[in-house]
Formats: C-alpha cells, sequence, structure tokens
C-alpha cells in the first residue's frame, strides 16, 4: 500500500443518492471524544482551519460563513440552521447550484456520532463533483483538529488523490 493510502483511515466512502436532479453525499464518522469537542471542531474558526480552510462564521441564522482555502478556493454562505451542539448548516453556491452542508452530532457512549450531509450538488460533471473525495479526505482531519494539531494542506490533497478513484465518475 502507498504511503498516501496509509494517511487515509478506513472510514467508509460516503453514501451519494441522486434524486429530483440533486445529488447529496452523507458522511458518518465516530470520533472518540465528547460531542462538546467534536461541536468545537467544526464550529470555532481555529479548529475549522486544523483540518478544512480559513473561516469567518456569523454564529447565528442568517450569518455569513466565509470559507478560504488557503488561497486555492473561496466561498461565502449563509448560516441555515445552528443548534448548538448538535446542528449546524451552512449554504454553499457551486456553479449554479444554491447546496447545503450540514452537520449532525450526537452523543455515542464515550464518543460522538457526526454526520455530514451535503445536499443539493449536481448530478453531473462541473462544479461540485470533487466534493465527495474532497469531503472525504477532510473528515480524516477532524480527530487532530480536535487536539489543536493542523493537518497541512498537502496531507489534505494528497488524501483526496488517492480516495477520489473508490467514487464513481459523475456524467458528463
Amino acid at each position: 500500500m502507498s504511503e498516501t493510502l496509509d494517511m487515509l483511515s478506513t472510514a467508509p466512502l460516503g453514501d451519494v443518492t441522486v434524486a429530483n436532479d440533486a445529488l447529496q453525499v452523507i458522511f458518518h464518522r465516530r470520533y472518540n471524544k465528547p460531542v462538546a469537542k467534536v461541536w468545537a471542531a467544526i464550529t470555532t474558526p481555529e479548529r475549522l482551519a486544523d483540518w478544512l480552510a480559513n473561516a469567518e462564521i456569523e454564529m447565528k441564522v442568517g450569518g455569513v460563513i466565509r470559507l478560504d482555502w488557503f488561497g486555492h478556493n473561496s466561498m461565502v454562505g449563509r448560516v441555515v440552521a445552528l443548534d448548538p451542539p448538535n446542528t449546524f448548516a451552512w449554504t454553499w453556491r457551486l456553479g449554479e447550484r444554491e447546496t447545503v452542508v450540514r452537520f449532525d452530532l450526537e452523543a455515542d457512549g464515550d464518543g460522538c456520532l457526526l454526520t455530514l450531509t451535503h445536499s443539493g450538488l449536481s448530478p453531473k460533471a462541473g462544479p461540485g463533483a470533487g466534493v465527495r473525495a474532497g469531503w472525504h479526505s477532510h473528515l480524516e482531519g477532524i480527530a487532530d483538529a480536535i487536539e489543536g494539531r493542523r493537518t497541512a494542506w498537502e496531507t489534505i490533497i494528497a488524501r483526496r488523490d488517492a480516495v477520489a478513484p473508490r467514487y464513481p465518475a459523475l456524467p458528463a
């Protein structure tokens, strides 16, 4: 197995469904940390920068969220759901589509179950086609972010490139 694949956990691929001309991908992950720690990793700008992107967030429904992937890409969306420490969701325009990214957390014994749902995506190749492998690779860094450790951008990209072939290509 290559060194890049060794960096990937055994976490399952996201569940991909298509209905009503929209693709949705759902990831399920369990972390051996309390909900509060995982909540901080997905809502605190310093922790988000450790695993996802530089972030500015107005933590209220209707508030602005700005993400910058270290000069490689950026987005501006709106918070559409906020129920600390269980639910956090925002909009993300990808091409002509207004998609929604939603995190749901629930306690699971001494740990936390995280469900990430990205809905409203185009079922065809184009803007947003890479989010399946992208989210998969970014989620690999949450465990380190919980501990205040940053995942290098190069590692995120290597993970994305390693897992991308496991997701079926979208039609043109």
